[in-house]
């Protein structure tokens, strides 16, 4: 909870905004500090003294109260929201930057989409319950010391049971509250896991399984909504007590305060702070809080959960890249076949390595590990003598066969890991100038119109300016002609560093230093040459290249 307190305090490290919400709320109350001196005196010196005009006088005073308070009303929901909203950015810019800087499970759009926006509209309105009543409270108390000061203890008595019982069941509402809010977040995990491999659950006739499992967590669900609902009763007893008991003790008490001297309007005044100002008030209070104030504990509770103890250490720059897989093994899953098994591998310092193999034989498993994207399951990974888990990501940069673009400039996406340097320096070693004339260096464009190959040449300047000293190229050229492939591949081998590429057509084999044939059971090693004369599959698959091309 240390969190949700830090969080939640945050809210006032903004004087400006509070102080404001503050002085416009002081005009919003102005009706519960008027009502019942209004009341009283119209009665006392106004109509029962033969005063008509007085009485009307004392009511236009009330009048204007409520025009004061509509003024502060619309006021105040500015205010609430200019304290609100940037709390909403805050915790969004938290949520976002924990699932890119770790690994993102699958609740992090639902935090991000749902958690968020459910914390922002809670504390909007538990900022407006909790401002409402302790300034309506204020005028209650000050109008009822002035009219009848012998009724304050009738009223606040029962208020304080009333609001240390509703503070005594919100732990338990706490509680309940998270508990739904936890089965609805496994109720969207797996229904969208079961939407997402609907064709294989039909192709295996496992509907049935499917809708019990998904069956189950929805009766979950609904049974922590019952355990919630049923915690909201006390909600309504403390309404009763610090609402209506004080209405009933001030009618009950009401002919011995008038032998002391209280007039029949005072009564009538106290009531009415009591019935318009001080019980809707409190019934704001505690169904607010109750429901809005609960679900922000439990929404930031469960944010601060998912966020590691710690920011994570800064990588490790190693002096050399030297890059060591020592009887490494890997599999997705404890019961699964390994698909790297025992797996020894050294890549020295400015190799340039292509990796082949059939689709599926562990290419992509091989440079996520050297990436440190993974961890394997057994044996040793390291870069420059550091486990590939600790390397800075500086050192090493992953392009994928499906490159990301972002929305925004060509300057932007090509500089995003180095500000400050000439893109240019990338377009004409790819030999992109066509593209980047199109679209210019500093002109918005919409990733979208761009074609798969362009994408792709983006991507491949983007990491030929970055620091990188170790580049992996996993079918990154995939989408491009061989002459344009032949041009990347012949810039990044030129920019120094090392170079891994997962070749997609046998040129890029060709061009390597070495080449690693992956089949599955055995690592062969060796140049283009080497690799045609005397290993099968390799072979083979210069064939089919061949016939491809």
């Amino acid at each position: 909870m240390t969190r949700v307190r830090e969080i939640v305090w945050e809210v006032a490290r903004e004087p400006r905004r509070l102080a404001a919400l503050a002085a416009w709320s002081v005009l919003e109350a102005a009706p519960s500090l008027v009502v019942g001196l209004a009341v009283a005196r119209a009665v006392d010196d106004g109509f029962a003294a033969g005063r008509p005009m007085m009485g009307f006088a004392w009511l236009t005073v009330l009048g204007c109260s409520w025009l004061l308070a509509a003024a502060g009303a619309g006021r105040v929901v500015l205010a609430v929201a200019a304290i609100v909203e940037p709390f909403r950015d805050r915790l969004l810019v938290r949520v976002v930057r924990r699932a890119v800087r770790h690994n993102a499970d699958p609740a992090a759009v639902t935090r991000a989409s749902l958690q968020v926006e459910l914390a922002r509209d809670a504390l909007a309105t538990a900022v407006t319950v909790v401002r409402g009543f302790a300034f309506t409270l204020a005028g209650v108390v000050l109008g009822m010391a002035a009219l009848v000061p012998a009724m304050l203890p009738l009223v606040l008595a029962p208020l304080a049971v009333s609001l240390g019982l509703f503070a005594w069941s919100l732990p338990a509402l706490v509680r309940r509250e998270r508990a739904y809010l936890l089965a609805d977040e496994a109720t969207s995990e797996e229904v969208s896991g079961l939407v997402g491999a609907l064709r294989d659950i039909t192709a295996c006739g496992a509907e049935d399984v499917a809708a019990a499992a998904a069956g189950a967590r929805v009766r979950a669900q609904a049974r922590a909504g019952k355990a919630l609902a049923g915690a909201t009763a006390l909600r309504t007893l403390s309404l009763a007590v610090g609402g209506w008991l004080p209405v009933v003790l001030v009618l009950a008490g009401a002919p011995t305060l008038m032998r002391d001297g209280a007039t029949a309007a005072s009564v009538a005044g106290a009531l009415a702070y009591l019935t318009q100002s001080l019980s809707p008030a409190l019934a704001g209070l505690v169904d607010g809080l109750g429901s809005s104030g609960v679900r922000l504990l439990v929404a930031l509770s469960r944010i601060t959960d998912s966020e590691p103890a710690r920011e994570p250490v800064p990588g490790e720059i190693p002096v050399r890249v030297e890059i060591r897989l020592r009887e490494v093994s890997f599999a997705y899953g404890t019961a699964a076949e390994p698909v790297l098994d025992r797996l020894d591998l050294t890549i020295p310092d400015g190799d340039h390595l292509a990796i082949v193999g059939p689709s599926g034989i562990g290419k992509s498993t091989l440079t996520a590990l050297i990436c440190g994207q993974i961890t394997a399951s057994a044996g040793a990974v390291t870069v420059g003598g550091v486990p590939a888990a600790r390397v800075s990501p500086v050192v090493r940069v992953l392009i994928p066969q499906e490159a990301y673009v972002f929305r925004g400039t060509l300057r932007e996406n090509l500089t995003c890991f180095t500000p400050g340097a000439d893109p240019a320096v990338a377009v004409t070693a790819l030999g992109i100038d066509a593209l980047a004339g199109r679209l210019g260096y500093d002109e918005p464009f919409d990733p979208g119109a761009l074609s798969a190959g362009e994408r792709q040449l983006v991507a491949l300047a983007r990491a030929y300016l970055s620091p990188a000293r170790v580049v992996v190229l996993d079918e990154a050229t995939c989408h491009l002609d061989p002459v344009s492939e032949e041009r990347a591949e012949r810039a990044f081998a030129a920019r120094g560093g090392t170079l891994i590429v997962v070749a997609h057509r046998l040129t890029s084999a060709r061009r390597a230093r070495r080449v690693l044939v992956m089949d599955g059971t055995r690592l062969v090693l060796g140049t283009h040459h080497e690799l045609v004369a005397g290993d099968p599959l390799y072979a083979e698959l210069a064939g089919q290249w061949e016939l491809v091309s």
